[in-house]
């Protein structure tokens, strides 16, 4: 049997590009619901990480709903949040997992995490095409490493481009998750923009909920053209991550 991992869903229903999109109708519910099924199909025991901004209150009824566990804590201090959790519910080490992105590839969020455990690493990187908006991988992280992170930052602190925190601790030991294959395909999988949501809407009508990323990336190969529905998004998407940096 695989080994359970914990994966902090990292969410919170104040988008403003795509007004509510974690509560989008997706497969037989909505974004979250999809996201939690997907999780535990790859052995990731779900936990909602949200704010306690009220507007986030239907995420911890959703959660309280479906018997998984949640945390709320800061509204902008993303870092903050994730440590509190950890911390809460001490976890020694955890996975982030995006609400952006849907389709996920748990096979390798398990080896991100086994790469983090077996290296002695404090933090393994997604892999350069995840980052880009392929968006299927997150952060392996040790709780140890956060808390320092967050060390003199305040409750409210902007902390959306966590690297920057991250990267100011000189003996953190840190390494980038590899890549799969020698030439991953170029496909934006992250939800933004309406046609992020139409993309990811046809693959999981197309494929179902929970394939493998395998039968996702099978999907592109037979259709060349699929990849320009929301393409074109791309760079605009990278300048706005940028445009949050400190």
């Amino acid at each position: 049997m695989k080994h359970i991992i914990d994966g902090l869903i990292t969410v919170r229903t104040s988008s403003t590009r795509l007004p509510g999109k974690c509560l989008l109708p997706f497969g037989e519910g909505n974004v979250i619901n999809h996201l939690i099924a997907r999780a535990k199909s790859f052995s990731i025991d779900p936990i909602i990480c949200t704010s306690t901004d009220k507007s986030d209150d239907i995420l911890e009824e959703m959660a309280k709903s479906l018997g998984i566990r949640f945390f709320r804590g800061s509204l902008n201090n993303k870092l903050k949040r994730w440590s509190d959790c950890a911390n809460h519910f001490g976890l020694e080490n955890f996975h982030t997992v995006d609400a952006d992105d849907p389709f996920f590839d748990g096979e390798e969020m398990h080896r991100s995490m086994q790469v983090l455990i077996d290296g002695g690493f404090d933090i393994v990187c997604p892999t350069p095409s995840s980052s880009s908006g392929g968006a299927s991988v997150g952060y392996s992280l040790t709780t140890a490493i956060v808390n320092r992170a967050v060390e003199g930052l305040a409750e409210e602190d902007d902390t959306e481009m966590m690297w920057y925190y991250l990267e100011r601790i000189a003996d953190r030991k840190t390494t980038t998750l590899t890549e799969k294959t020698a030439d991953p395909l170029l496909i934006r999988l992250t939800l933004d923009y309406k046609e992020d949501y139409w993309l990811l809407r046809t693959i999981q009508r197309l494929v179902g909920s929970t394939s493998p990323r395998s039968e996702i990336d099978e999907l592109f190969y037979r259709n060349p053209d699929l990849y320009k529905i929301n393409w074109f998004h791309n760079e605009e998407w990278k300048a706005a991550q940028e445009a949050k940096k400190i």
